[in-house]
């Protein structure tokens, strides 16, 4: 098994300019793959109480200039999986400069903590647009032009909220959810020409992500005054006594990408160190 085994594949990352979405772009290049990523850059807008990273200009470029370090190419730009125009920019884009997309990775994600009383409508549906709608939405794209060259890998980074409830997480645990049920239905809608699709669940990721959710804990009451303090409960909570790295996340993703894990698909694989979640 060689190193660069993605060598002429092209991959789109969503929300691939920070965190986990980062560490898998950066992660495909090392095996070879020219890749494009996405992200609702600073200034995208989100209803109050929904948080998710929003780099600056400043960070993507940074990203692009890690990505190109491993001798690929790459596209970079905003990208607003809500918007379907967004959307269509953005794929034709990468198609133009780096060839039609091998791999997808569904990794651009929000969430917020409402009660279910008086929850925000509008939080709802730009939770479950985002983290549901918008892994439907870049599959329909891609999925097609992958059947037709019997190749491609489609990962959707779900969450351990996929499979547990947890207070004030209906919209996020909602959304992770039925991103397995549309995993399961693409795995088998490609399963004869190529085509995987698997989720992975990650527990608690040091991501700016995990920030954001922490302030929102702290101003709410929870665990510690800080972030870095709410940081070190969580992981002193955890049976491995520590967070998931973003690595682990990529290290995994890259290996479903190998034409030796063809038979893995319609999985949700969970990396939470032991943690429900």
């Amino acid at each position: 098994m060689t190193e660069r085994f993605l060598d002429g594949r092209t991959a789109w990352v969503t929300g691939g300019a920070s965190g986990m979405g980062l560490a898998i772009a950066k992660g495909l290049a090392r095996a070879g793959a020219n890749v494009a990523i996405g992200s609702l850059l600073e200034g995208g807008k989100l209803p109050d109480g929904a948080y998710a990273a929003r780099p600056d200009r400043q960070t993507l470029d940074k990203a692009v200039a890690a990505i190109r370090a491993g001798n690929v190419r790459c596209h970079a730009g905003n990208l607003d999986v809500r918007d379907d125009a967004s959307v269509d920019a953005f794929y034709a884009e990468t198609v133009a400069a780096l060839g039609p997309v091998d791999i997808l990775v569904n990794a651009a994600g929000v969430s917020a903590q409402e009660e279910m009383i008086g929850h925000s409508d509008e939080i709802w549906y730009t939770v479950l647009d985002i983290n549901l709608t918008g892994s439907y939405r870049t599959i329909r794209r891609c999925m097609g032009a992958m059947i037709d060259r019997r190749w491609g890998r489609i990962v959707n980074i779900a969450s351990t909220a996929a499979n547990v409830g947890w207070p004030r997480h209906s919209a996020y645990c909602a959304s992770k959810s039925a991103l397995l049920g549309l995993t399961r239905c693409v795995a088998l809608e490609g399963a004869e020409y190529g085509v995987t699709c698997n989720a992975i669940n990650p527990g608690s990721v040091g991501t700016e992500m995990m920030r954001l959710g922490s302030l929102r804990r702290i101003a709410q009451g929870g665990q510690g005054t800080t972030v870095e303090e709410n940081f070190a409960k969580i992981a002193a909570s955890m049976p491995q006594k520590r967070l998931i790295d973003p690595n682990e996340i990529s290290a995994l993703t890259i290996f479903l990408c190998r034409d030796e894990a063809l038979g893995l698909t319609m999985e949700d694989i969970t990396v939470s160190g032991g943690a429900l979640w």
